[in-house]
Parts: structure tokens; C-alpha cells; sequence
């Protein structure tokens, strides 16, 4: 059940119901009930927009549950974000460094009865179709003996997301759906549980953006629709490419500031 005292997580969620409610933002949900009322449990969703996490955690509040998120490091180092964070118990990820201590966190945090979420491709996708998944969500989930959840949001990438400037329009509608928990054996290879779970995840969105309620305005409003539904959002190859050619220029910049540290 949701925690009792949360001294800077429960403050955060009215001000994030109350800005959805302003802005007329409606998390529509279906499949909720997979959520557990207690007791541990990993959710892993799609990655199509910033927002994600706060309509995947909206879903998970009809439960009365809780979700603690991962995040990359840097978010932690910020001055606003990062005491939020932390006050809310969501787990940083080093992704340059020791990235199975997020791992190990996390698998304290569902021992303790938390529920772990998370976005397997690690980062957005561009292209609005889930990428192939790393195992840290199996690993977990398997370290702890907990349900591991697949899950969708759709509609997110609409108001914040890469690559594209921010929409803080009206009446927009998230869809959020979790399916069954993933069947695995304790000892069973995470890269098999894995690609099980991104199979399904791919599934459930799939038919979120085929049965989607809202429409783009007009041509010019064709960008959060993937290529592949006939939208101008860039295909998974183009998706790819921009990303290899991001994580390349990262790796330039740090091997710089390494060797202007030196």
C-alpha cells in the first residue's frame, strides 16, 4: 500500500495532478489491476516521451501504490531536481560508471516491498517504437522474486520529448496500459526473459497507436506518429542512426574533459 509518510513524494503528486488537471491532461488506464495492492513488483514500460514516468506513476496511484524510479545520475546533481528526487526515493543510474549498483538498489527496494520503475531501452526513442532492452528490469526483478510487469504510454511524446520543442497543449490524452506479469524461472537466462518482455511491450503499444482516440491536427501535426502508421516521426533506422551518432559525441566530450582533468 501507498506509504504513510512521504514527506516530498506526496507533495509532488497534487502538484502533478493538479497541472494535468489544469491542462486537461487525461491518463486513461487499463490493465491496472496487474499492479499489485502490495508487496514488490518491477513495472517496465516503452520510453516515447520526459513525461513518462509521471503518467506511468499516475496509473500505478489508482493502485495506491508508490513507484520508485530509476534515472540517470545527472539528474540527481541538479540543484532543484536532485533533492526531489532523493526525497523520493527514486534511484540514480551511473551510466558512465558502476551501472549494476542501480541494479543492487533496486533489488534492496523490492526485498523492502517497493514496486521498481523503469524503461528498459534506456532512453526515449525517437521513432516512437519501442528498441531492443537491456536486462537490468529482468535482472531485477529475478534478483528479488517480483512480478515483472510489461507495460505502454502512449500520447506523452505529444508534450515533452526529444528532439522536438515543448507542447504544454490542451486536452491531450496518455494512455497507460499494464499486462501480465512475465512467467520466468529463477535461474533462467535474463536476455530470454528480456526479449519476452520487450515482445509484449512492443504488443501493447502497437495497439495503443492503433486505437488512439485523438488525431493529428493536420499534416504539419504528423510528427508523433510513427512512419510505420504513416506519421513523419523518423523511422527506427533513421531512430538508430541519431542515436549512435549522439552516444558517439558524448563519448568525445568525456574523453575530453578526461583529458583536461588529467
Amino acid at each position: 500500500m501507498m506509504a504513510a509518510v512521504e514527506p516530498v513524494y506526496r507533495p509532488v503528486i497534487g502538484f502533478a495532478l493538479g497541472l494535468m488537471k489544469t491542462m486537461r491532461w487525461r491518463v486513461n488506464t487499463s490493465g491496472i489491476e496487474h499492479i499489485p495492492l502490495d508487496g514488490p513488483a518491477v513495472i517496465a514500460t516503452n520510453h516515447v516521451g520526459y513525461l513518462d514516468f509521471v503518467f506511468v506513476g499516475a496509473a500505478a496511484r489508482e493502485r495506491k501504490r508508490l513507484v520508485r524510479f530509476l534515472a540517470k545520475a545527472e539528474v540527481f546533481d541538479h540543484k532543484i531536481a536532485g533533492p526531489l528526487m532523493r526525497g523520493m526515493k527514486h534511484i540514480p543510474v551511473d551510466r558512465f560508471g558502476h551501472a549494476s549498483r542501480a541494479i543492487d538498489d533496486s533489488v534492496e527496494a523490492l526485498r523492502r516491498g517497493e514496486i521498481i520503475g523503469m524503461f528498459p531501452e534506456s532512453t526515449i526513442s525517437r521513432s516512437f517504437v519501442p528498441a531492443a532492452g537491456k536486462t537490468g528490469a529482468a535482472r531485477m526483478a529475478m534478483g528479488a522474486a517480483a512480478p515483472l510487469i510489461p507495460g505502454a504510454v502512449w500520447g506523452s511524446q505529444r508534450i515533452l520529448t526529444k528532439g522536438r520543442p515543448k507542447n504544454f497543449q490542451r486536452d491531450i490524452d496518455i494512455d497507460v496500459t499494464m499486462g501480465e506479469p512475465i512467467a520466468y524461472e529463477p535461474d533462467e537466462d535474463p536476455e530470454k526473459v528480456t526479449l519476452r518482455l520487450m515482445e509484449r511491450i512492443e504488443e501493447i503499444v502497437d495497439r495503443q497507436q492503433r486505437y488512439y482516440r485523438q488525431q493529428p491536427a493536420g499534416p504539419d501535426d504528423m510528427w508523433w506518429i510513427p512512419a510505420h502508421l504513416g506519421g513523419s516521426a523518423p523511422t527506427v533506422e533513421d531512430s538508430l542512426a541519431i542515436n549512435a551518432r549522439e552516444a558517439a559525441e558524448r563519448k568525445q566530450r568525456r574523453a575530453k574533459q578526461t583529458e583536461g582533468g588529467a
